[in-house]
């Protein structure tokens, strides 16, 4: 079929054809760059996004800005988002305040551009006061962005309806793009910049502008990490935060910091002061309501058996926790454990691994670079393009300052010209029709040097002032010599530069506050006591424990129409193996399952098992106990119950079956007391039987389908496998009644062959449904 064309009539007459296709990926390009550029991510020159950029040359305009030493009165915040509405940002109010609320927010930002007065919100996720209660000013580091503005730094565009102009990127003495970080998401692009200390970067830049190839490692250690607005502790290796910057896109581990205060009698308590980023008190105080009152989930009866261990574990090492946060105390959260005995490090393992004490935060470095198109950059990278582009400010400022004090020098120049022939040149202007030509004429002065003498006032020609016009002009043109010197000299240029970037960071900087200490992610191990217990399945999927060895399969009971599937003398810590249809394995662990009292629960309660599939097959043993893994298909391999284990609930894909095969039962090949196995045992569907070495199959850590264990004929299947020393039993039906028979050695070495044979016509009547191992 032809594409689709939107056929547009101008005015009835010709026809004009518009691809519609073409035309919607021109239209959503066109708006996905809109989204992009113009609302979601910062610029590398600036590090503000537009709204942001526009809130604060807006407030600049206004004069609430700091100048000459004394900051401005604020004024409603209110006022300032109608101006900025009004002028520059066409789009929701609220929009334009939630973005002035989040730069006066000391916690958003690692240095606020923003001075606000009144309710601005808390890191506990409360939200701002309205804008007609609060009011705002800018703080005195937003002159690094501002102060420059009207310098001929930057270009301006007309703003959306025309009737004044604004900044494209502010000239930004400081890279802010890092200081403050950025988060944000467009079409198909997300930005995720942490903040970073003011005078670790400004060290990096001078680098940098002293030496262009400083190599990684270099800056890296200038730059060491990202240093939070509210603290906290950076785990992640020197390594990984490396590649994050290398690479602009990585992961970091963050955890609160924490002390212990010690109380009468020996009592102690655990006292959080920093939380990581993004994470707010009433968020981990949530948590750990969450762990110690659990809700059943959605789609389930009853509470899960991990919430339970969850909650139990909490409980054992918690007695409660309060939130002592204050103006005094930013983060202030109490814990307190179960009793005085407990370890301290047990308490802080358990609450760093279960809530967001610890967590992970992303960095994403993704902006708008110098060529206007939105990029990933790495470190280097961003701090180059800020390099260039402040170099290029010095440039046009200095040029911009060239100009005027070249246009000073001009007219002071004609003024000491005047007084130094007064009485000729009031006596021309006296006599003269048109007193500007004749000053032209006489003197050979431009029209701008004429102009200004004729508006000169009388006081001016005093002869005190022809001594300021001395001192003026050798001031003057010291500094032109200066400005030429920057202009003409890329070295003198960089000097400059440096000087600046010195004088703003000895002015602004600060301590750090993120410690960057590696250290490993939190674990809480549940402690298990090591004891012999007996897994008892049943053939509908129930499991149960029961302790000790020995017990006979005829002592438990189970629900009417259900039998014994099998049971597995293992330990507390092991761990059940349950086999999907689907070729998943599931793992529980053993100290979970329910005791021996009543029916147990079914494993389908321990997992999300996937929908469609069915569990056929379970096993339940030590991490290194080794089990044979086959398919009706013929083929199988060897694995670990190691390799096998999960911490999902959805399991973990291992046997990789043909469609129309099914998983045989496992056979274990070398669980204690038993001997390691020596051969395997395949038994079909048409009776045939064929042994060989258990050395002819290799191990697959990964899972698969494996090798051929026995070659089938068409409509011939494999029903089991076994791994064995000295014999093994096979069962079947026979005339509606189950059968078994056990071979010995002398009748499994008769069938004795190489591994993927057809094997040997066994001596047994029934139809074979499984075989097993016997010791």
């Amino acid at each position: 079929m032809d594409q689709e064309e939107l056929i547009i009539h101008p005015d009835g007459g010709d026809d004009t054809g518009l691809d519609l296709g073409a035309y919607a990926q021109r239209a959503y390009l066109e708006y996905a760059l809109s989204v992009v550029k113009g609302r979601a991510l910062p610029d590398v020159c600036d590090g503000q996004k537009p709204v942001q950029r526009r809130i604060l040359y807006s407030m600049w305009r206004m004069g609430l800005g700091f100048g000459g030493g004394a900051g401005a009165k604020p004024v409603k915040s209110a006022r300032v988002v109608g101006d900025v509405l009004g002028r520059f940002h066409p789009h929701g109010d609220q929009a334009a305040y939630d973005a002035l609320v989040r730069m006066a927010q000391d916690f958003s930002q690692r240095y606020r551009l923003i001075d606000g007065q009144g309710n601005f919100g808390s890191r506990d996720g409360d939200g701002a006061a309205a804008m007609r209660y609060t009011e705002a000013r800018l703080s005195r580091i937003t002159n690094l962005l501002l102060e420059e503005i009207d310098e001929g730094t930057v270009d301006f565009a007309p703003n959306y309806d025309g009737s004044t102009q604004e900044p494209l990127q502010l000239p930004a003495r400081l890279p802010f793009a890092l200081l403050n970080g950025a988060s944000g998401i467009a079409v198909g692009l997300a930005t995720e910049i942490p903040s970073h200390n003011l005078r670790e970067v400004a060290d990096a830049c001078v680098a940098l502008v002293k030496n262009a190839r400083l190599t990684d490692d270099e800056l890296f250690a200038l730059v060491p990490g990202p240093d939070y607005p509210g603290g906290g502790q950076i785990i992640s290796s020197a390594a990984d935060i490396a590649e994050a910057y290398r690479s602009g896109r990585g992961s970091l581990k963050v955890r609160a910091r924490w002390k212990i205060e010690e109380l009468a009698r020996g009592q102690w308590q655990m006292v959080v002061q920093e939380l990581p980023p993004g994470v707010s008190a009433q968020r981990v105080l949530e948590e750990i309501e969450e762990l110690t009152n659990p809700k059943v989930k959605a789609g389930k009866k009853a509470l899960l058996q991990e919430q339970l261990q969850l909650k139990q574990t909490v409980l054992s090492v918690l007695d409660a926790v309060r939130d002592e946060s204050s103006k005094d105390a930013a983060v202030r959260l109490v814990f307190e454990p179960k009793t005085s005995r407990i370890e301290q490090n047990d308490l802080i393992t358990t609450l760093l691994a279960h809530t967001s004490l610890e967590t992970s935060v992303p960095v994403n470095l993704t902006m708008v670079g110098l060529d206007g198109r939105p990029v990933q950059k790495s470190l280097r990278q961003m701090l180059a393009e800020w390099i260039e582009f402040r170099q290029r400010t010095i440039e046009r400022r200095s040029r911009h300052r060239l100009d005027k004090v070249l246009d000073r020098i001009h007219i002071l120049e004609g003024r000491q010209l005047v007084l130094l022939n007064i009485d000729e040149v009031i006596a021309i202007i006296r006599g003269s029709d048109e007193p500007k030509q004749a000053l032209v004429a006489r003197f050979k002065l431009s029209d701008r040097q004429a102009e200004d003498i004729l508006e000169i006032r009388l006081r001016q020609l005093a002869r005190l002032e022809a001594i300021r016009i001395e001192q003026e002009l050798k001031n003057l043109r010291e500094e032109r010599k200066k400005l030429e010197e920057i202009l003409g000299s890329p070295a003198a240029l960089r000097r400059l530069m440096v000087r600046e970037i010195e004088q703003d960071a000895k002015q602004f900087a600060d301590a750090r506050r993120t410690l960057i200490q590696a250290d490993k992610r939190a674990v809480a191990e549940v402690r298990v006591v090591d004891e012999p217990v007996t897994v008892v399945v049943s053939q509908k999927g129930w499991v149960r424990a029961r302790q000790g060895h020995g017990h006979e399969s005829s002592s438990f009971a189970f629900k009417a129409g259900d039998g014994l599937y099998g049971t597995f003398e293992c330990r507390t810590v092991d761990t059940l193996l349950a086999f999907g249809s689907n070729g998943r394995v599931y793992s529980i662990p053993v100290s979970t399952l329910p005791g021996a009292r009543g029916d147990g629960q079914p494993v389908t309660t321990y997992i999300d098992l996937e929908a469609g599939s069915q569990l056929v097959h379970y096993f339940a043993g030590a991490s290194g106990a080794w089990l044979l893994l086959s398919n009706s298909g013929g083929y199988g391999f060897l694995a670990t119950v190691e390799n096998m284990m999960s911490r999902q609930r959805g399991g973990k894909a291992f046997i990789s079956c043909a469609p129309g095969e099914m998983l045989c039962k496992p056979s274990p090949a070398n669980v204690p007391p038993q001997a390691p196995a020596t051969h395997i045992a395949c038994v079909s569907s048409a009776r045939r039987i064929l042994t060989f070495p258990i050395g002819e199959l290799r191990p697959q850590a990964n899972g698969g389908r494996g090798l051929m264990l026995m070659d089938l004929d068409a409509k011939e299947t494999l029903v089991g496998a076994a791994a064995y020393v000295r014999s093994v039993i096979i069962r079947g039906m026979f005339r509606g009644k189950e059968r078994e028979e056990t071979l010995e050695v002398r009748s499994l070495n008769n069938a004795l062959g190489g591994r993927g044979r057809k094997g040997k016509a066994g001596n047994f009547t029934f139809e074979p449904s499984s075989i097993d191992r016997v010791e």
